[in-house]
């Protein structure tokens, strides 16, 4: 993110100069820094201690299916059916991940004889 907003940062300082100095820019951009990365990201830990690392696996696959309903509910954007299909397959192999492992380590637990 760092690198992309370097990039970024003499096109931003070009098309919109001094403005970028203004209070109320330099909050709103302190905002969605706080609120798109910080926030989630310290969420997603507090979630990792306290679910089941299987259960967080499928809560994570779930994802790209949070941010296409968010985008199709508030954006109007549209999926085709390849990219719904893709979601639906991560949210899949995602499950059946998890019931393979846990299948494994029943195997595992049993005794022998």
């Amino acid at each position: 993110m760092a690198i992309g907003a370097i990039v970024a940062l003499p096109l931003g300082i070009g098309d919109a100069g001094a403005a970028l100095l203004s209070p109320v820019t330099l909050g709103l951009g302190a905002a969605v820094a706080v609120l798109s990365s910080a926030i989630p990201y310290a969420l997603e830990l507090t979630a990792l201690r306290r679910l089941a690392a299987s259960g967080f696996a499928v809560l994570m696959s779930l994802a790209p299916a949070t941010a296409t309903l968010a985008g199709w509910i508030l954006l109007g954007q549209q999926l085709t059916l390849p990219e719904l299909a893709g979601i639906a397959l991560v949210i899949v192999a995602s499950i059946g991940a998890v019931r393979a492992s846990e299948r494994a380590a029943d195997a595992a637990a049993q005794p022998v004889g």
